[in-house]
């Protein structure tokens, strides 16, 4: 099997690289409103922010801000097939402006703006972050009233394009793209508990402008809600983990990034795709040889006989489950583009 990826040096509002209904699900996490790392970037888009925010309207530089993405989501409209799907991780904002303390809910109006444009809001996933630090409340410390819980975490929207998407019936890929029924339990919980991602980045700012989410986020919604072959959009791309992801999981991909200093990023990021992708799928392998000792010795095996590996699985769409490898990827590299072709192996 063979996937291709196609990384877009260009700004996402216009994603001109990409066909009308080409996208089979969305993977992404846009810089965040009135979180300050991102105020450049989107004074960069629309100078009129800048003006609000020395203003001291939080309001309209709130409403700016997500004008800007609006542009996006509209894209979004068309790229998407029926019954695609696209998932939005995004956080809320903690911010003074004008004197006064507040949370901007970019979740919520993501929500609206892609509820706008015809799209139907599925059930939310909360991404906590966890933290340890004994400083992490806000406010006024141990004295009532003026404290404020700490947000530790983040909003993964969940959108429908139309109707429910179709599948020829016994489809191959999608069967083959099941996922154990032990995974289903954990990855369709509405709270996840992943910690935020370490950044490695050098020189010029990147690692202060990426915030890149871990790779566990992408890889489990792109399991969840494609099958192998799917295409896979992440218009703000970053470091390319979502292109990782795609990649380890067996999809097609395109991202765009409107940073070119992430350009490098992205190639170390797909450099490591092999190792990481036989790690992962050896570790996936033996979770679920765990789970099924754990069954046996429960005295309630599983009743299915896998048909590409010697153990059992739990229902009968798992029994076609197929894990692939990435034994290869060869790449070429543009100032504007970057296109890799990665080649899959069963596992």
């Amino acid at each position: 099997m063979e996937t291709e990826h196609r990384v877009v040096l260009d700004d996402a509002r216009t994603l001109s690289a990409v066909d009308d209904d080409a996208v089979d699900l969305v993977v992404t996490s846009p810089p965040y409103p009135l979180v300050e790392q991102w105020d450049d970037l989107f004074t960069d888009l629309d100078p009129a922010v800048e003006t609000a925010l020395d203003d001291g309207d939080g309001d309209r530089a709130f409403r700016l801000m997500h004008d800007a993405l609006d542009t996006v989501w509209a894209e979004l409209e068309r790229v998407l097939a029926p019954g695609a799907i696209a998932c939005i991780n995004v956080g809320d904002a903690t911010r003074t402006v004008d004197g006064q303390f507040q949370l901007w809910p970019n979740h919520a109006e993501v929500v609206g703006r892609m509820r706008d444009r015809g799209f139907s809001s599925l059930p939310e996933i909360l991404w906590r972050k966890p933290t340890n630090s004994p400083s992490k409340f806000m406010g006024s410390g141990t004295l009532p009233p003026n404290a404020y819980p700490t947000l530790e975490h983040e909003h993964v929207l969940v959108f429908r394009n139309g109707d429910l998407r179709e599948f020829p019936p016994g489809d191959d890929h999608r069967y083959e793209s099941a996922y154990f029924w032990e995974e289903r339990n954990e990855w369709f919980s509405d709270c996840w508990e992943i910690l935020g991602e370490d950044q490695h980045l050098d020189g010029d700012g990147t690692r202060e402008r990426s915030a890149a989410y871990p790779l566990e986020v992408p890889l489990r919604l792109i399991r969840m809600f494609s099958a192998y072959g799917d295409c896979v959009l992440d218009p703000f791309l970053g470091t390319g983990t979502t292109t990782v992801a795609a990649m380890v999981a067996g999809r097609d991909s395109v991202g765009y990034e409107l940073d070119t200093a992430f350009a490098e990023a992205i190639d170390e990021s797909v450099d490591r795709v092999p190792a990481l992708s036989e790690r992962l799928a050896g570790d996936r392998l033996d979770a679920h040889r765990e789970f099924v000792e754990r069954r046996r010795a429960d005295g309630d095996p599983p009743g299915y006989e896998a048909e590409n590996y010697e153990f059992p699985v739990t229902t009968r769409n798992e029994r076609r489950i197929r894990l692939y490898t990435v034994a290869d990827v060869a790449g070429e590299r543009t100032q504007t583009s970057h296109r890799y072709l990665a080649t899959h192996e069963p596992y």
